[in-house]
């Protein structure tokens, strides 16, 4: 683990959390693997399906998902497509319900960039509960739509725990967006720090078990122009 990790667990050890600023996770992630695709891995992004669950409650968001088994050993596999799922007591939204979304096509899922950020999470997270013999791995894209009139919401559950041992949340970019603050709570609703996700590799790193998470809503600078937020999430439970 490079300086800056070791850094960096140490902070998640404190407190919950950390904030990364761009520079230094791109440089620990190069230092785990190459991330020579890069823009295509952005621009994956722009062929997101929609997410039809939350359409339901007048919202709108666009994502894919994909699940991952990765071993102590640095041994990662993908899984077969299936549904994510989250309890209502994590999410009062849209939990106890089995939501099938559009698989992470496969260029992305074998690219570069994800193993590289798969085999980063690994040995990260992997450093702070080393009893853990394998992990379950959740990775979602998602892309967040301001319209005029319309505020995106990151997090529409609102303040909350995604029900796993760890998050990460990398930025991958963001267009015409103002606002799109990231608060960590505790428990009780005491707020421990905020920070906002604004260039590309800017990232957190979170202890779902500790703390809670939220976002702002979001909106465009300039109405008559598209505006998103486009962030990967990657969750890792114990299996």
């Amino acid at each position: 683990m490079d300086a800056g990790s070791a850094r960096c667990a140490d902070v998640v050890r404190a407190q919950g959390f950390c904030f990364v600023h761009a520079d230094e996770m791109r440089a620990a992630l190069a230092g785990v693997g190459s991330l020579d695709d890069w823009q295509a891995f952005a621009e994956s992004w722009n062929r997101l399906g929609p997410d039809p669950y939350l359409a339901r409650t007048g919202r709108a968001r666009r994502r894919r998902h994909a699940v991952f088994t990765a071993s102590s050993d640095g041994t990662i596999r993908g899984e077969a497509n299936q549904p994510h799922f989250q309890s209502s007591e994590y999410n009062r939204l849209q939990g106890d319900i089995e939501r099938w979304f559009e698989p992470i096509t496969d260029a992305v899922a074998d690219g570069d960039c994800l193993r590289t950020i798969l085999r980063y999470c690994v040995a990260f997270f992997g450093g702070l509960s080393p009893d853990v013999a394998q992990w379950r791995i959740e990775v979602h894209q998602f892309r967040i739509e301001a319209r005029p009139g319309e505020a995106g919401e990151p997090t529409p559950e609102g303040v909350h725990r995604d029900g796993v041992d760890y998050v990460l949340v990398l930025m991958v970019d963001r267009r015409n967006i103002e606002s799109g603050t990231t608060t960590i709570h505790l428990a009780d609703g005491t707020e421990l720090g905020s920070f906002t996700l604004t260039a590309a590799f800017d990232a957190a790193l979170v202890d779902d078990g500790r703390v809670f998470h939220g976002v702002t809503a979001v909106t465009p600078f300039d109405p008559a122009q598209a505006a998103h937020r486009d962030v990967l999430v990657v969750t890792l439970r114990r299996s």
